[in-house]
C-alpha cells in the first residue's frame, strides 16, 4: 500500500516506517494523522512484524505539526455559532491527534525512534510515545510550542516528565530551546548517539532485529509491564505482573528459549496472534 507521508518495509520481522517528505521537513499534514495509526494498527493487529522502527529522511526528523491542520476549525470564524463551538472543536481535534501517538504506546510490540536533525514540536510528541529513542550527533529536540504561543498538547507533557529529570523537562518546555543529542542522552531521553544517519539506521535496525529474535509473547508482556510500572505504584505493578504471568506465562516458550541458548541457535517462538475483530451481532 502506498502512503503520502510514509514508506513501509518489513524485513527480518522488523517493520521500518519512514517519514518520506524531506522537502517539507516531514511536517505533520492531515494525511500524516490518518496514515500513522493505520500503519501501526495494521502491523500490530495482523502480527506482520515483531518490532517497529520509525525513522525519517532529509535534514530533519520532523518540523512538527503543519498548522494548516487547524484551518478547518477557524474556516468559519465569522459565523457566531462556529465561534461558540471553537473550543470544543479544537479539543476534539487535539484528542484525535493524541490518540495517533498513543497507538504507538498501546501497540503490542516495541517501537524504536531513530532521529536525525531537528525533532521539533510534534516530533517530540511522537518520539516520547516510542519505547526507545536513538539519535545522530547533529540531532536536537525542542518543545517548540512555547515559541509560537502554545502549550504542547499532543503528548509531550504526560510522557517526557517520566523520561528525564523534571527540572530539565520544565526548562525545555518554558524556553523552547534546542536540546542537542549529547545532552538528551545524558538526561536519559535518548538511548544512544551515532555519528551519522546511515550508522544510526544500521545500529537501530540491529537492535530491532535482536529484539525480534526474542519470544514475542514475552516481549509483549515486558512492554505491558513497563507501561504499567510507569503509571502505577510498585505494589500495584508487582500484583499486576504476578497476575499477568499466572495467566500468560508460556512454559513451552521458556523451554524453547533454554534449548535454543544451549544449542546456540535462533529460537523458534510463537508470534503474537492477530487481533480478532469484535464479535458480530448474532442477530445480524
Amino acid at each position: 500500500m502506498s502512503y503520502t507521508c510514509f514508506e513501509v518495509t518489513i524485513t527480518d520481522r522488523v517493520a521500518h516506517v519512514v517519514l518520506n517528505r524531506p522537502d517539507k521537513r516531514n511536517s505533520m499534514i492531515a494525511a500524516f494523522w490518518r496514515e500513522l495509526p493505520e500503519i501501526v494498527r495494521d502491523i500490530d493487529d495482523n502480527a506482520r512484524a515483531r518490532v517497529i522502527v520509525i525513522s525519517s529522511t532529509g535534514p530533519h526528523f520532523s518540523a512538527g505539526l503543519d498548522l494548516a491542520v487547524f484551518d478547518a476549525i477557524a474556516a468559519d470564524a465569522d459565523d457566531p455559532v462556529t465561534r461558540r463551538q471553537a473550543g470544543l472543536r479544537f479539543q476534539d481535534t487535539v484528542r484525535g491527534m493524541q490518540e495517533v501517538f498513543t497507538c504507538l504506546e498501546r501497540c503490542r510490540i516495541p517501537v524504536l525512534a531513530a532521529i536525525q536533525g531537528g525533532c521539533i514540536g510534534g516530533g517530540v510528541d511522537l518520539v516520547t510515545a516510542c519505547d526507545m529513542r536513538y539519535a545522530t550527533e547533529d540531532a536536537f529536540l525542542t518543545i517548540h510550542e512555547i515559541n509560537i504561543g502554545m502549550t504542547a498538547d499532543v503528548g509531550t507533557f504526560p510522557r517526557i516528565f517520566k523520561l528525564m529529570p523534571e527540572g530539565v523537562a520544565r526548562e525545555l518546555a518554558y524556553t523552547g530551546r534546542r536540546m542537542p543529542a549529547a545532552e538528551a542522552q545524558a538526561a536519559g531521553l535518548v538511548n544512544r548517539v551515532y555519528g551519522g544517519h546511515d550508522e544510526m539506521l544500521e545500529g537501530v535496525l540491529a537492535i530491532a532485529r535482536e529484539i525480534a529474535a526474542k519470544p514475542p509473547l514475552a516481549i509483549h508482556g515486558c512492554k505491558r509491564m513497563a507501561n504499567h510500572a510507569r503509571d502505577h505504584s510498585v505494589a500495584e505493578t508487582l500484583d499486576y505482573v504476578g497476575v499477568w504471568n499466572a495467566s500468560m506465562l508460556q512454559h513451552d516458550e521458556i523451554r524453547e528459549a533454554l534449548r535454543a541458548n544451549a544449542e546456540k541457535r535462533p529460537g523458534e517462538f510463537a508470534d503474537l496472534p492477530p487481533v480478532r475483530p469484535p464479535l458480530a451481532d448474532p442477530d445480524e
